[in-house]
């Protein structure tokens, strides 16, 4: 169902689609209805999100980078500035969590933009 060139021209790119949650068809930042939920539809265009099958294959390579990148500067921290225990819970846990969140909503954006401009519905 991929458009014709003319028909997206002046769209945004996949990375600025995925960063802020724009509808692949109209660009209106309508894809997200809860944090890391699609949208059952858009409320600009009518574009059906429901028929995208995005899954949730980007939450584990997605878990092991913010993983690997939080140990690597959490034994960074600690062999550099030797902080106390408590701050390591009150520095890495919400960075986790936040980066997990952000990275989600990125990866399934860019997933549900890819598939809809190579015409990959699956309903």
């Amino acid at each position: 169902m991929a458009d014709t060139p003319e028909a997206t021209k002046g769209q945004q790119g996949i990375g600025h689609a995925a960063l802020f949650g724009l509808c692949p068809k109209c660009g209106a930042k309508t894809l997200f209805g809860r944090l890391t939920a699609f949208a059952p539809t858009c409320r600009a265009c009518g574009l059906d999100f429901q028929k995208f099958n995005v899954g949730d294959g980007p939450a584990a390579f997605l878990i092991l980078i913010i993983g690997a990148l939080v140990t690597g500067l959490a034994i960074w921290l600690e062999l550099s500035f030797d902080p106390p225990w408590w701050l390591h819970v009150m520095l890495w846990a919400p960075l986790t969590v936040a980066g997990t969140i952000w990275g989600l909503r990125v990866a399934k954006a860019a997933l549900l933009y890819s598939e809809y401009h190579r015409g990959g519905e699956q309903r």
